[in-house]
């Protein structure tokens, strides 16, 4: 039977959440509507006169074959994030949950890169690859590999995506571990006595139990290269080399801060929070159905 809150007083809960909706209006739903607003305008370079040209900034958009080459750009970019950024904090989930011996130790070390920034993940990695005394570029050279993320933009893009996975690892790496641990160890126990396989006994019982820790951060990867991933990019490459790795969220702030199109920058915000909302949905109408509560 289920079991339900009830409040004394009917204003009660609307107190209680009260400063949650003032926090969701105020950091999303104003800046969103000002967005919005802003994207049916023209404005002068210098805050001078203001028009209302209605579409005329979207059409202008779509029109434009670098802002459409941005889509695939940040298409690839929030795949391979996503990919390579769960994946790697799986199987580090997996040997954490492992270990006995030193434990606690090791899992502090992989929690660390979630209180980095993400401009200073990005200076980070860059001085590591920069060419040619950073560390990874050196070991690159010495295997023949000749690194140059300045002139490449498959080396930039490499950059970029390695930064942005290392920064989001640890955001990852605790709820996997946390999924992991929750996961009653009999089940598993039993699969080994029946004389299932390791890796058997992972894909039958184990992820299939993560599926709900693991459709969570698949929402949350995608988010997070769609939006948080700009102080990297901005970091690192600058967009760079040309446009090839300017995604969406970088090419609003170039567009609007330093090509000064305030009506252009709104119009691609407004675009992006479409794309990310759809995918959002999209995610829960159809990988929810495929997830095991």
């Amino acid at each position: 039977m289920e079991k339900r809150v009830r409040f004394v007083s009917a204003w009660l809960p609307w107190v209680l959440i009260a400063p949650q909706m003032a926090v969701v209006l105020v950091f999303f739903f104003w800046p969103a509507g000002q967005a919005l607003y802003q994207s049916v305008l023209s404005e002068g370079i210098f805050g001078g006169d203001t028009l209302f040209v209605g579409a005329e900034n979207f059409e202008r958009l779509f029109a434009d074959e670098s802002y459409l080459e941005s889509f695939k750009t940040t298409a690839v970019f929030s795949l391979l994030v996503a990919f390579f950024g769960m994946g790697l904090s799986l199987l580090l989930a997996v040997m954490a949950n492992r270990v006995v011996r030193g434990a606690g130790i090791y899992k502090t070390l992989l929690i660390w890169p979630y209180a980095v920034a993400p401009v200073v993940a990005g200076v980070l990695w860059l001085f590591m690859f920069a060419a040619p005394m950073g560390i990874v570029s050196f070991v690159l050279r010495a295997l023949g590999i000749d690194w140059n993320h300045l002139l490449n933009s498959n080396h930039a893009m490499t950059l970029i995506v390695v930064a942005a996975v290392w920064k989001q690892l640890s955001y990852n790496f605790l709820f996997f571990l946390a999924g992991l641990q929750s996961i009653p160890k009999s089940l598993i126990e039993a699969a080994a006595i029946d004389g299932a396989s390791p890796w058997h006994r992972f894909w039958t019982i184990v992820f299939p139990l993560l599926s709900p820790t693991t459709f969570f951060l698949l929402v949350i990867n995608v988010v997070y290269a769609f939006f948080d991933t700009f102080g990297i990019v901005d970091a690192t490459t600058h967009g760079g080399p040309g446009k090839d790795t300017a995604i969406l969220v970088y090419k609003v702030y170039v567009d609007g801060f330093k090509a000064m199109d305030m009506g252009g920058s709104a119009a691609q915000s407004v675009v992006l929070m479409v794309i990310v909302v759809t995918l959002t949905v999209i995610q829960f109408h159809y990988v929810e159905k495929k997830v095991q509560y």
